[in-house]
């Protein structure tokens, strides 16, 4: 759902503030989770394995902090920060980010449990 907000379209242009790869991470946030060069955010595979090490990062970020990993809380830390989240100082972008985000999660879940036998 997150891939969908950020590039639903797979662009390899940077965004705005130097953002690459399906989930539009910046270098700083690549940094953390890999020695990999920041280019590689480019490749959906290297850029799925960082995905997955952050999401597990925000995820204990946010039970460490006494708050549930939802998928809106954990959209929030995603587009505007851990701390932000933690403080309760996310903007109202943010909120409306992670509402878009659970949204779509909600609906991938609900095709998947309908496709299954």
């Amino acid at each position: 759902a997150i891939h969908w907000i950020e590039n639903p379209h797979d662009t390899s242009r940077p965004g705005p503030y130097g953002e690459l790869g399906a989930y539009q991470f910046r270098s700083v946030t690549w940094r953390m989770h890999t020695s990999e060069p920041f280019a590689r955010a480019l490749n959906r595979k290297a850029s799925d394995d960082v995905a997955i090490k952050h999401y597990e990062w925000i995820k204990q970020g946010l039970m460490r902090n006494g708050l549930e990993p939802s998928i809106y809380n954990i959209a929030m830390a995603w587009n505007g920060g851990l701390s932000a989240v933690v403080n309760g100082s996310a903007p109202a972008a943010t909120h409306n980010y992670a509402e878009r985000v659970s949204n779509i999660a909600e609906s991938l879940h609900q095709s998947q449990t309908a496709s299954t036998p």
